[in-house]
């Protein structure tokens, strides 16, 4: 057949496919409307069928909405003559017959696996290109000419889907790639849920598309094993979340909490970061020891016995009735606060003995529940029980650490040296850094939650929460009074990832994190807290840590966690990156840790980078807008970063906005940046996305050479990851000497 009639055929197939989506849209719509307008009766049970029900429905609407573009990307022949449909959803007729194939089932293997060498038992795979409902064009690879008859030899088409989806504009926000997953991506997406999975990959070569794919096919695949408890995901930074958010959407899944290392700690959200030298030792494992020692040194003991009146009495606390009252608290094995009832049960217990002797009895006896109340009234028993045994909150206990020399003195001594104590000093109630959030949550663990009213004992909530967890079977994971206890007075449709969000001792099913080279000891210690099955995709590249170190590998980053039961898995071919920027780069990096493993690019690219140098900042300030307009009218509709050191960043932002050629421009900085055509990041907020042109200023800035060891190590990862963002076109402003130089021609 020509291509014209190839294309008619497959909008025949097409239009029937979304006939079947809208026939589902208004019958789950009119379900759903039902649901929601149903009078139920006052029973508890009844309710929360209807809430099961609602959201039931609501999911299904969501998927159904998410798959309108791209429905069907693919099919695949089989040698045996049957033919199967690949798309985002799976769609059956009314008469249950299969009319669309979901990319993660089993049959769709392979539409990503099958080569000629070895196709599977298929003649043929073809990638369905749509724009809307419409097809715009076919193309064929063929894997067994054997299996396909003559027509079917006479209508193959088009050179395959991959090229043609590198070479689309960006758009601003990131796209799945389930017609264009690749062979080694698609063995990894699809390997099995237990255990921890490492993915190394360079820039480009589809980490981040593997990460937030393996996390819907996980969804798909063990829906009854981790739908209820959600999935995990952690991304650098808030650019990069609002970069992938529609993602997951896209593919049918709405299960997933999506969070930075600055928020996974409900009620704290922080971007802020350490200096390099103080981030190191708060990430450090060591820092679980301080903050053991800093919660203990809140249950004290005093110097000498103490005298407290209880209205016309006194009576003595004895420092050892204290001493032995703290160890059985200790002994109780409960959060600090959780404890205190154990210690002050312990201490009352002794004082109601002091107070009935001070009365002429022998002990407290049958009036212990009268002598308690007298000694619960006294100011003196309050005040000495509360010196010795401090209800705590994580944010005070950090705070008096860092901020008191004497008592961080205290919880460091021989822990710590003392250049790495000095380096945690900071002034009294500082703003939470996201180094901080690791050491809040295990301040969260070592001193448990504040003491909150209980759920009475046949309250409504508990009731309903019986019912629920009855009838869905959840005893296993959360008991009915935990849960009328969590949501008492909350609405009860509201999702799972919601509730995760902002439950912090919710364990979720499955842990991903992408750009996993950043994490330190400690906030891993968090995650896999989070995750205690240790059920994790950690995606990253050990030469784009912001402090890059030749000599660390993941099992050295992992061992403390889960020793060496980890798999390991590489991504060697960069599809984003062309070869003229990628091998310059890797140049770069080669020269620096001649160790790692660098990907390689699969297209060469039509621009050759350029390098425009400057006699001074002044001089590379006003060139600055120049090129970003050049850049900008070059990319024709797509998007342009401007990466920027930290340093120079109100330089930068001063140059673009008070210039004429970039005054009118849609550019963004922060978070927002990924919404304007002109997005100005720093490295850090650019790690993980990807641009059609990409400007690069001062790279002497981003990894400066240390004046004592002549070296710009720690900070080349950082300089990589801006080389390595565009998918086209790069030019890089330098005013001094940089690493670069050798490796980079040089321009005007």
């Amino acid at each position: 057949m020509s291509e014209p009639r190839e294309r008619a055929h497959e909008q025949t197939q097409i239009d029937t496919l979304y006939r079947r989506l809208d026939e589902l849209r208004a019958e789950t719509a009119a379900s759903l409307a039902t649901v929601r307008r149903a009078q139920v009766g006052g029973h508890h049970q009844n309710r929360s069928e209807r809430d099961a029900f609602a959201t039931l429905y609501e999911d299904a609407l969501i998927r159904y909405q998410s798959a309108e573009e791209g429905l069907c990307f693919g099919r695949i022949d089989a040698v045996s003559g049957e033919t199967t449909y690949i798309g985002r959803i799976g769609l059956s007729a009314a008469d249950r017959s299969q009319l669309l194939m979901d990319w993660r089932a089993p049959a769709s293997e392979p539409f990503y696996r099958a080569t000629a060498a070895q196709p599977a038992g298929l003649a043929r795979r073809r990638h369905i290109a749509t724009r809307g409902r419409t097809v715009t064009g076919v193309e064929d690879d063929v894997l067994d000419l054997s299996g396909l008859s003559e027509d079917a030899q006479a209508g193959l088409q088009g050179e395959g889907a991959l090229m043609a989806a590198l070479g689309a504009r960006r758009t601003g926000r990131m796209g799945d790639i389930v017609a264009t997953i690749q062979g080694e991506q698609d063995q990894i997406i699809r390997q099995d849920m237990t255990g921890t999975l490492v993915v190394q990959g360079g820039p480009g070569t589809g980490k981040t598309a593997v990460a937030l794919h393996r996390a819907a096919y996980l969804l798909y695949r063990h829906r009854d094993r981790i739908a209820k408890s959600g999935v995990l995901l952690v991304g650098p930074s808030p650019v990069f979340l609002k970069y992938i958010e529609r993602v997951l959407p896209s593919l049918g899944e709405t299960g997933a909490v999506l969070l930075t290392p600055g928020q996974l700690v409900p009620g704290v959200e922080t971007t802020l970061h350490d200096a390099p030298r103080t981030a190191r030792v708060k990430g450090d494992l060591r820092m679980a020891e301080v903050m053991r020692r800093m919660v203990r040194s809140y249950q004290r003991v005093p110097d000498a016995d103490q005298e407290l009146q209880v209205g016309p009495h006194r009576i003595v606390l004895r420092a050892a009735d204290v001493r032995a009252a703290r160890e059985r608290a200790r002994r109780a094995d409960k959060p600090h606060n959780e404890a205190r009832a154990v210690f002050a049960g312990a201490v009352l217990r002794t004082l109601a003995d002091a107070l009935a002797r001070a009365q002429g009895a022998e002990a407290a006896g049958e009036r212990l529940p009268e002598l308690t109340d007298d000694l619960r009234a006294s100011r003196d028993v309050r005040v000495a029980v509360n010196l010795c045994w401090l209800p705590l909150t994580p944010l005070g206990v950090l705070d008096a650490l860092l901020s008191k020399p004497h008592r961080l003195a205290e919880a460091t001594r021989s822990v710590l040296t003392d250049n790495e104590a000095e380096a945690l000093l900071r002034p009294a109630r500082s703003a939470v850094t996201v180094e901080d959030v690791p050491l809040l949550d295990e301040l969260a663990e070592l001193i448990g939650a504040p003491e909150a009213g209980s759920v009475p004992a046949e309250s409504p909530e508990l009731e309903y929460a019986r019912d629920v967890t009855e009838m869905m079977g959840t005893d296993a994971m959360v008991s009915a009074e935990q849960l009328a206890a969590r949501y008492a007075g909350a609405d009860p449709a509201v999702s799972i990832a919601e509730r995760a969000a902002e439950d912090r001792e919710w364990t979720f099913g499955h842990l991903v994190v992408d750009e996993a080279q950043e994490l330190s000891p400690m906030q891993l210690r968090l995650l896999f807290r989070r995750v205690p099955s240790k059920s994790a995709t950690l995606v990253g590249d050990l030469a784009q840590a912001a402090a890059t170190d030749a000599s660390r590998t993941w099992a050295q980053i992992l061992e403390p966690h889960m020793g060496d039961r980890f798999r390991l898995e590489q991504l060697s071919v960069s599809y984003r990156t062309p070869a003229s920027i990628m091998g310059p780069a890797n140049a770069l990096l080669r020269a620096h840790f001649p160790g790692l493993a660098l990907p390689e690019a699969v297209r060469e690219g039509e621009h050759a980078p350029e390098v425009i140098r400057r006699e001074d900042v002044h001089a590379l300030f006003a060139q600055l807008p120049r090129t970003v307009a050049a850049e900008a009218r070059a990319a024709g509709t797509g998007r342009i970063a401007v990466i920027v050191p930290p340093a120079l960043m109100e330089l930068a932002e001063h140059a673009l906005t008070e210039h004429a050629s970039t005054r009118d421009e849609d550019l963004g900085w922060g978070p927002q940046a990924i919404d304007h055509r002109i997005a100005v990041l720093t490295p850090y907020e650019a790690k993980g996305l990807e641009f059609d042109g990409v400007v690069v200023v001062e790279p002497a800035a981003i990894a400066p050479v240390d004046p004592e060891s002549g070296s710009a190590e720690e900070h080349v990862g950082d300089l990589y990851v801006a080389l390595t963002r565009s998918t086209s076109r790069l030019a890089i402003l330098s005013a001094q000497p940089s690493v670069l130089d050798e490796h980079f021609a040089g321009g005007e």
